[in-house]
């Protein structure tokens, strides 16, 4: 903020800057379940292993918990003062 950017552009930095680590945490964990369907086969009771319903269930849910942990904190930032930050640095 302190070079010129808005309030909009410093939440959209912190939340592309998260998306980054759990979009690809989300890739690695849909290919680690569908990669141990058999294993955990038999612990699911009326669904199957690779059930695309629970898979985007489990990814929607874990975006949106992402997003809601990640956006109090940018939204701070977006807030913040540049010249308070400035002088605490």
């Amino acid at each position: 903020m302190a070079l010129g950017a808005g309030p909009g552009r410093v939440v959209g930095m912190v939340l592309r800057d998260s998306a980054f680590l759990v979009l690809p945490g989300a890739a690695a964990g849909i290919a680690a379940a569908l990669a141990s369907t058999r294993l955990i086969q038999s612990s699911l009771f009326g669904l199957k292993a690779g059930d695309p319903g629970t898979i985007a269930a489990s990814v929607s849910t874990l975006l949106a918990v992402s997003l809601a942990a990640v956006l109090l904190p940018a939204r701070r930032a977006a807030r913040l003062d540049p010249t308070q930050a400035l002088r605490c640095e």
